[in-house]
């Protein structure tokens, strides 16, 4: 196992069992930094591919008013949308500090999207929340979580302009792919922080070491988990229960797979009803993995998906 950081941690802002007013979100707003560069870093890559895709600019997040920028929303799509083709969703960056989400899923696009466009139109949101990528935060500026957001009058706009995009293709997925990470600030930060936001008491879960998926409990497909497994082991080691036989807290169903309720949880793999969906977790701080393995990984995984269903 990684981290095995569990004892109960008091976050520097609000005050213990008292959920955060808008004095302590402002607070912790001010304490946010830039510490990367969405424009240099992921607007750059997706003009650079603009050639040999659709480039949809779906919405922005103004943000200017929080003392932040304007980012503008991307979304890009094979070229020749046939109907007749299912249609594949690939997302990254819903938690904007999950990097290789966000770029895994523009390599996905630079190396393998077009390989797959006979059989398949394929729907990549490769980072859905730039604030959160620039700053290196799992929430948007509100103290929201995205990923607890696709749900109907959304509060987060990083969930609820995405979702509308994909309405406004008036297409039926087949499959969803949400790229994610796991990391040791889910314990330093991020977790504490959800506590105090709360007001409630922390209690920090064991982060697996490697590669696992979440599956939707609703309709787990438990052979096109295993072949996105399969596929990810030739790149990047698969995490291992721990010794209750879970991940992150959660019971192991088979083999590098746990699941969630996604449509209750207001999950981003719920947005829709596609038959196969997953969201992956790659561990970017293990010693035996580098930021290269991790952005493969997230690549392998959607290339292993297409092909099971291909």
């Amino acid at each position: 196992m990684s981290t095995q950081i569990t004892s109960e941690q008091r976050y520097a802002i609000g005050t213990p069992g008292q959920p955060w007013g808008a004095q302590e979100k402002a607070d912790w707003l001010a304490a946010q930094e830039v510490k990367r560069s969405y424009q240099d870093e992921v607007v750059s890559e997706i003009e650079r591919l603009a050639g040999r895709f659709d480039v949809h600019q779906y919405g922005e997040l103004d943000y200017q008013a929080q003392g932040a920028s304007c980012y503008p929303l991307y979304a890009l799509t094979t070229v020749d949308f046939d109907l007749d083709k299912p249609t594949i969703l690939v997302t990254g960056g819903v938690h904007g500090y999950e990097t290789s989400g966000v770029h895994g899923a523009l390599r996905f696009l630079e190396l393998h999207a077009e390989d797959y466009s006979a059989d398949f139109n394929i729907i990549v949101a490769p980072c859905i929340s730039p604030w959160g990528y620039e700053t290196i935060n799992r929430w948007n500026v509100f103290a929201v979580d995205p990923n607890r957001s696709f749900i109907a009058d959304s509060p987060a706009p990083e969930a609820a302009q995405v979702m509308e995009f994909i309405q406004s293709l008036d297409v039926d997925l087949l499959a969803h792919i949400d790229l994610h990470e796991t990391t040791d600030t889910d314990n330093s930060e991020f977790r504490p922080a959800l506590a105090a936001r709360d007001g409630k008491l922390n209690t920090n879960w064991n982060i697996p070491d490697g590669f696992y998926l979440v599956g939707n409990s609703a309709q787990l497909q438990p052979e096109f988990q295993a072949a996105i497994i399969r596929s990810v082991e030739q790149v990047t080691h698969i995490a291992e229960p721990d010794e209750e036989g879970r991940l992150i807290g959660t019971p192991m169903v088979q083999p590098g797979v746990v699941e969630y309720e996604a449509k209750p949880l207001g999950l981003c793999m719920g947005l829709s009803q596609a038959q196969f969906v997953t969201t992956t977790e790659v561990y970017p701080d293990s010693a035996n993995a580098t930021p290269e393995q991790c952005v493969n990984a997230q690549v392998a995984a959607v290339t292993g998906a297409l092909d099971f269903l291909r």
